[in-house]
């Protein structure tokens, strides 16, 4: 028996790099799949690399003229204060990933213990953990943020903490229902049968079977988040400056766009490449790994 396990386990483990070149191939049939993936590298990288990416500190005044137009020096432009807005820019990307993470992680560590409990607990306790997510749920969000933001003060972390709250429920209704549909389930019996406990089966068995598509569901939110973090900077409820965010780079350039409207483009422009970079991403990934999914079935 030991032998027939170690021999099942050699070959799957000699079928893991096959599968996922498989995967690979299918993604780089998906043209709208690459361009997603190519935005997300392209995003992903600027964040890291912006310190040495920067021509100037972001927060240095009077690198040029005032709301001046694209230049050689200014690719695209300086603001009301004379700041280089490319620099401005780019590290406002590495401040909405930083917030994306944190909160998306937060957002499914919590759902997801949240969502085992709930779907794999007694009735009563689903029907009271989906009475409080319901609730959170149905909360206007910038009414939240905004009661939040009184009582915490506008930070990077005030707008982490709204969304990964606001974002819980999601991910926890979504676990409870792939929960509920593997909890009857003939090899979920076995182990019972066999003695297996409650916190062994959560984790071994239906917990490697849920986080897939909550993975890529949360590639696809990443844009919501990163709106958002962008909405409340924009409304005066998030980074404060002079910490940059492509929201506070919208909000200059709405003040002063009579008189350029470089910094409202320059701050539209990656927003958008990153909320179709990771749609694309992130439709390419469920197709890929959703069997009902399949475009090729």
């Amino acid at each position: 028996m030991r032998g027939a396990t170690h021999t099942r386990a050699i070959g799957a483990g000699r079928h893991r790099p096959h599968a996922l070149m498989q995967h690979w191939r299918r993604l780089r049939r998906d043209q709208l799949g690459v361009f997603g993936l190519v935005l997300v590298v392209l995003m992903v990288g600027s964040a890291i690399l912006a310190p040495w990416i920067v021509p100037y500190d972001h927060t240095e005044l009077m690198t040029g003229g005032r709301l001046a137009a694209p230049t050689w020096d200014h690719p695209l432009g300086t603001d009301q204060l004379g700041r280089d807005v490319f620099s401005r820019l780019v590290m406002g990307g590495r401040v909405a990933l930083q917030v994306a993470l944190a909160a998306l992680t937060a957002a499914l560590s919590a759902g997801l213990v949240l969502g085992l409990i709930a779907g794999f607990g007694p009735r009563w306790l689903d029907s009271g953990m989906l009475l409080v997510l319901d609730a959170v749920r149905a909360f206007p969000v910038v009414i939240f943020a905004l009661a939040v933001v009184t009582l915490l003060g506008p930070s990077l972390w005030t707008i982490v903490l709204v969304v990964a709250i606001t974002s819980v429920p999601i991910y926890a209704r979504i676990v409870r229902t792939q929960t509920q549909s593997l909890r009857n389930n003939e090899f979920i019996q076995a182990e019972r049968a066999l003695g297996a406990g409650t916190p062994r089966i959560l984790a071994i068995h239906i917990m490697p079977n849920v986080i897939g598509p909550l993975l890529i569901l949360a590639s696809m939110d990443v844009p919501l988040v990163i709106t958002m973090e962008a909405g409340l900077s924009f409304l005066g409820m998030g980074v404060q400056p002079p910490t940059p965010s492509w929201g506070t780079i919208l909000n200059d350039g709405f003040n002063h766009i009579s008189n350029s409207p470089w910094p409202v483009i320059a701050g539209g422009i990656p927003i958008i490449l990153t909320t179709l970079g990771f749609t694309f991403l992130g439709e390419a990934l469920r197709d890929i790994f959703d069997p009902k999914l399949r475009k090729d079935v």
